[in-house]
């Protein structure tokens, strides 16, 4: 586990400066795992979002480190196929919102949730991310590709979420807790400023 969270900025700065070669005109697989790919990253509402599901996994722990996360990649490729596919759904922009206001509150309350609770809430948001994803795939991208790249790009940011929440779980005199108290409480804030431009 410690190799690869210590690998993971270098694998970050190796995906990001191979985007912009894969972009080129003529390569839509290519070029959809770029769009993909730069998707989640590109808006401040979708990285808070998965990186407070990576903090969750870490405050709970144990199995939660992995289904956790999965659940959210599970049920975000749902929602990007219902996006992609032109099927509607509503208040997207209000779910995504209220997705960091919701996950930055169970952080900062400290909120005892059991693995399958913390699979459902977070798959239930995903939904919400992943249409947004979809729905906004240009039309000249391979879905494949341009799904490929927004799932590897979510998990790169539940990665992080991870590795953020279990190096303060791991901080002398249980100075973790209240650094992820702290975290969720910024993330709550931010995702009402969010859910205030949703409307």
């Amino acid at each position: 586990m410690k190799f690869a969270f210590r690998s993971l900025p270098a694998l970050a700065a190796a995906l990001t400066a191979a985007t912009p070669a894969l972009a080129h005109p003529g390569h839509d697989g290519a070029g959809g795992l770029a769009h993909g790919f730069l998707h989640p990253v590109s808006g401040l509402d979708h990285v808070l979002a998965m990186v407070a599901v990576g903090l969750i996994a870490a405050r709970i722990g144990g199995r939660a480190i992995v289904l956790v996360p999965l659940a959210f990649l599970g049920m975000m490729a749902v929602g990007g196929a219902l996006g992609a596919a032109g099927l509607g759904l509503p208040f997207v922009e209000v779910g995504i919102a209220l997705s960091v206001v919701v996950l930055g509150a169970v952080l900062a309350l400290r909120t005892a949730l059991p693995v399958a609770g913390a699979m459902a809430l977070v798959g239930a948001f995903a939904l919400f991310h992943g249409y947004a994803h979809g729905a906004e795939m240009p039309g000249s991208a391979s879905g494949l590709a341009y799904g490929l790249g927004f799932v590897a790009a979510t998990a790169l940011l539940h990665a992080l979420g991870l590795g953020l929440g279990l190096g303060a779980g791991r901080l002398n005199l249980g100075a973790g807790r209240p650094a992820l108290r702290v975290a969720g409480a910024g993330l709550a804030a931010a995702g009402l400023g969010l859910l205030a431009g949703a409307f």
